[in-house]
């Protein structure tokens, strides 16, 4: 594994647990991490379960007894990390969103593409898919409950870069986080919607605000800084240019015909990793909030009308998906099992030899759309997004 801070310590935390909890054809080793900071890496490899270090990832791609490589670095190393991979014969799961531009996505589809004829497999890490109730609702659509869709409503509301005075830390920063607000968890909404619904998004209507221009230069490691962004707390006297978005709101048409609206932001005050995903279709509506991630409300209006009204399904039974690895039901999991059911899927498809999903072409998709948004609201208007087909061969 590549990265050692948030990310690297939710993927630290399913590779050691996957193999425990899940009956899987292979096991994961966690035989390497690296880190370009010596004595941090080498903490994080003590702390997180993992049998070596190293701050030289290309030592790691070189390595006879490596077989995946995980990618949790920030975007701006993605391309360069995922191709010498691949192109070593190394199985690749990297973090989301797949690249900083739709042109290094390009790339690194390709790349994948390529590899796949050797047996060699990738798959982008939108662990969001592996929440069991999020699952659900796409089994629910899949299944006709709701009949045909029309809207699709998705927000994920942060506040961690509220205070003027927070640090100028690398998430906003263009040149390594690619985007602000739209990117790191607009990203997020995106595929889950296409994944929940089967619908790929096809043309965007924009708007991006950066509501704190210039930020304070961070200099030490530790904190809400840290925590937030992998950068350090404090702050020097000087103050540097916040090159990415703070919030980011779009219209959306989809291949199936819904339409949509989507609204990423850090500046929702009191709304710590607020997520909300709602489906209305002709035959009802399926909600989910991630506030109260074992749960959705669903609402079926084929039930005479004397009976119609939302209803709670706690999606904790053994039947959900999932779920018949962990507790009782009514025992509830955390944000933490969505990466321990990414790991199982990565795993098994390495084992059965199946494409892992989401592969790279579904994270260039998500890439185009997020790229489509940029121009959109910087023309002011309507912008088409381009089929990752179409692309991945262009």
């Amino acid at each position: 594994m590549i990265g050692y801070a948030f990310m690297g310590a939710a993927h630290s935390q399913a590779w050691r647990t996957v193999n425990r909890v899940f009956d899987l054809p292979v096991r994961a080793r966690m035989a390497a991490i690296c880190g370009r900071d010596e004595s941090k890496v080498a903490e994080a490899a003590d702390r997180l379960g993992w049998e070596s270090h190293t701050t030289d990832w290309r030592a790691l791609v070189a390595r006879d007894d490596i077989d995946v490589i995980d990618i949790c670095t920030p975007g701006d190393s993605h391309a360069e990390i995922a191709q010498a991979a691949l192109a070593a014969g190394k199985h690749v799961l990297c973090e989301k969103p797949l690249a900083n531009t739709a042109e290094e996505a390009r790339e690194m589809t390709a790349a994948a593409e390529a590899a796949r004829a050797a047996g060699v497999l990738a798959m982008c890490g939108f662990n969001y898919r592996r929440v069991p109730a999020i699952a659900l609702m796409r089994q629910l659509v899949q299944a006709g409950r709701l009949g045909v869709i029309r809207h699709v409503r998705a927000s994920y509301l942060q506040d961690w870069i509220v205070d003027p005075q927070f640090p100028l830390v690398w998430r906003l920063q263009k040149d390594k986080a690619g985007s602000g607000a739209l990117g790191d968890i607009g990203a997020h909404i995106i595929d889950t919607t296409q994944y929940i619904t089967g619908q790929r998004i096809t043309a965007v209507s924009g708007l991006t605000e950066t509501f704190v221009p210039e930020r304070p230069l961070p200099v030490q490691a530790s904190g809400l800084a840290a925590s937030a962004g992998g950068g350090p707390d404090g702050a020097a006297p000087a103050t540097g240019p916040v090159t990415v978005d703070d919030a980011a709101l779009f219209l959306a048409r989809l291949d199936g015909g819904a339409i949509g609206t989507y609204e990423a932001t850090r500046f929702a005050t009191g709304r710590k990793n607020g997520i909300r995903i709602e489906i209305n279709g002709s035959l009802g509506t399926v909600a989910f909030d991630f506030e109260r991630m074992n749960e959705l409300e669903f609402y079926d209006a084929t039930l005479p009308s004397q009976e119609q009204g939302f209803s709670r399904i706690l999606v904790t039974e053994p039947d959900h998906p999932y779920l018949s690895a962990w507790w009782p039901a009514g025992h509830l999991i955390g944000y933490e099992h969505s990466f321990t059911h990414q790991a199982r899927d990565f795993l098994e498809a390495l084992a059965t030899g199946v494409d892992p999903s989401p592969s790279f072409a579904d994270a260039l998709q998500v890439q185009l759309v997020l790229d489509a948004v940029e121009r959109s609201a910087e023309q002011q208007a309507w912008i088409a997004v381009e089929s990752a087909l179409t692309a991945a061969n262009a």
